[in-house]
């Protein structure tokens, strides 16, 4: 017969824990405590606690970011869970100091601090640049559509929801009717009349909800040239519909800014509009504002940072911002790709009858490797030297071209020579000048037209090739291994703030593995 260790459930014993040990180092919980403890000002948080003649003490602020943001860590975001996680959880327990604040305390600290939130997000943000971890050499910005806690069946415009609100009147009509039928034939008829009855008040309930709405509300107006209304939400009216690569949502649009050198987070903000574009201006003022506030920088984009962004954020009033403000900035259009010879979609044909007699001719560097300018009327050439500009010329078509010579001396001592001329031995005896060049003149030159020159120079290839390493991976760590796939949260402000919390915990994360101040 085996013999088995002998157990009681019903013994006594006696652990002793050390709260502080749980929070070994080099860890993502050991990071938040330091940082909470020793390099924070949570002043901002004690602004709302008016408690010091009367009402009952308060959770430390203190107390409550490091078991928030740690449970955000986590991807738990439900103020339920985490107040299980601070009575049976010992890591909470030691973040918490044996505290088990309620889910009501939870919920409220998170959304009744919009504003400490932030300058909470700038402050990680400073340890991160005091820290050496923000280069400020690129910076890319994109989008992330995430649900919100509103259902898109209650979306639509002010005539859809009269339509909506009218149906529901005829829908409560038509039951009372039958409703009124079927008392007559009690009690054969009794548990229909009762599901009946309750259908009656769902319907009314979802009335009263629409006609509240419409009489409270105005229609709400897009953003562009043509300002034409956009639906509406009644759970959620600063949310908007959104679609995206899993369908359409009702969400928020979390737009970041990524720094490269240790894609840290310098700016996070929540947008209820599926379009990108009139985000980027905002977006790039508060950068501007942030880093003078904080006395890291008077103009960083005047300091040649330069600045990405996906086509999302293009168009020609974007254009003429970042022109007239002389940022550095690298935004394509949505045709970009269909200009680069390395994505077009041709298909290789083989064999002697499908020879093309210009492939016997010696290929060159095309003039879209040439950076063009169409606004200042200059050229440079890949080599990075610029090239005299010949003046315009029209073909047979009544078509203009702008005409651009390389100097001889130039091209003759250029490495590129063999590559960028055909022959380029016999350079001298053609008038004295290297590599020409022909650009067709629009009748309207556009601020887009210039952004297209900077995009489809090889410099411009280059930077712009950055843009997806730099921030794509930020949102994969935030929706993915933090598992935000939803904003609990309803209004912008509270979901800016949740968005922001969870940004500043991936900073965080930067602080713990590349920092050298709280390790």
């Amino acid at each position: 017969m085996p013999n088995y260790i002998p157990y009681d459930l019903s013994q006594n014993t006696m652990v002793v824990i050390n709260l502080r040990d749980q929070l070994q180092p080099e860890t993502f919980e050991h990071t938040l405590a330091e940082l909470v403890d020793n390099h924070l000002d949570l002043s901002l948080f004690a602004k709302r606690i008016n408690n010091d003649e009367t009402g009952r003490p308060a959770y430390d602020p203190a107390i409550m970011l490091k078991i928030i943001l740690f449970a955000y860590s986590k991807g738990i975001t439900s103020s339920r869970d985490i107040n299980w996680c601070c009575r049976h959880n010992i890591i909470f327990k030691a973040l918490s100091c044996d505290s088990e604040p309620s889910f009501v305390s939870i919920a409220n600290f998170v959304s009744s601090h919009a504003e400490a939130i932030e300058d909470l997000f700038e402050q990680i943000l400073l340890i991160c640049s005091q820290a050496g971890l923000i280069g400020n050499e690129l910076f890319a910005t994109d989008g992330c559509k995430i649900p919100s806690n509103a259902a898109k069946e209650w979306s639509g415009t002010f005539n859809e929801l009269e339509a909506k609100r009218k149906k529901y009147r005829t829908l409560i009509s038509a039951h009372i009717k039958e409703h009124q039928h079927l008392d007559k034939n009690e009690p054969k008829e009794a548990e229909r009349a009762k599901r009946l009855e309750q259908s009656i008040s769902t319907i009314e309930k979802a009335y009263q909800k629409v006609d509240a709405f419409l009489k409270n509300n105005e229609p709400r107006m897009g953003k562009g040239k043509v300002v034409k209304e956009v639906k509406s939400n009644i759970t959620d009216n600063e949310s908007a519909k959104m679609k995206t690569s899993k369908g359409t949502i009702q969400g928020y649009n979390g737009v970041a800014t990524v720094d490269k050198k240790h894609q840290v987070i310098v700016d996070a903000q929540a947008f209820g509009e599926g379009a990108e574009h009139h985000t980027l201006r905002p977006v790039i003022e508060t950068i501007q504002a942030r880093y003078q506030r904080l006395g890291l920088s008077e103009d960083v984009f005047k300091s040649q940072t330069i600045f990405t962004a996906d086509t999302g954020f293009a168009n020609e009033a974007n254009m003429k911002f970042l022109n007239e403000n002389n940022i550095n900035a690298y935004v394509p259009d949505n045709q970009f790709r269909s200009r680069d010879p390395k994505f077009a979609k041709q298909k290789a044909k083989y064999g002697k009858r499908h020879q093309d007699e210009v492939v016997r001719k010696k290929k060159v560097i095309d003039a879209s490797e040439f950076d063009y300018d169409p606004l200042t009327r200059t050229c440079m050439c890949p080599s990075g030297k610029a090239m005299r500009y010949e003046g315009e010329r029209k073909d047979g078509k009544g078509d203009v071209f702008v005409r651009f010579e390389g100097r001889l001396s130039s091209c003759e001592a250029c490495e590129l020579s063999e590559r960028c001329m055909v022959n380029p031995a016999s350079a001298k005896h053609r008038k004295g000048h290297g590599r020409v060049v022909s650009f067709k003149v629009k009748p309207k030159v556009s601020y887009t037209d210039w952004m297209k020159g900077r995009i489809d120079s090889p410099l411009g290839k280059q930077i712009y090739s950055h843009r997806m390493s730099v921030v794509e991976p930020v949102f994969a760590n935030i929706t993915s291994s933090k598992k935000l796939d939803r904003f609990s949260l309803r209004g912008r402000k509270k979901v800016n703030a949740q968005w922001q919390l969870f940004c500043t915990i991936h900073n965080i994360e930067k602080l713990k593995n590349y920092g050298e101040l709280v390790n």
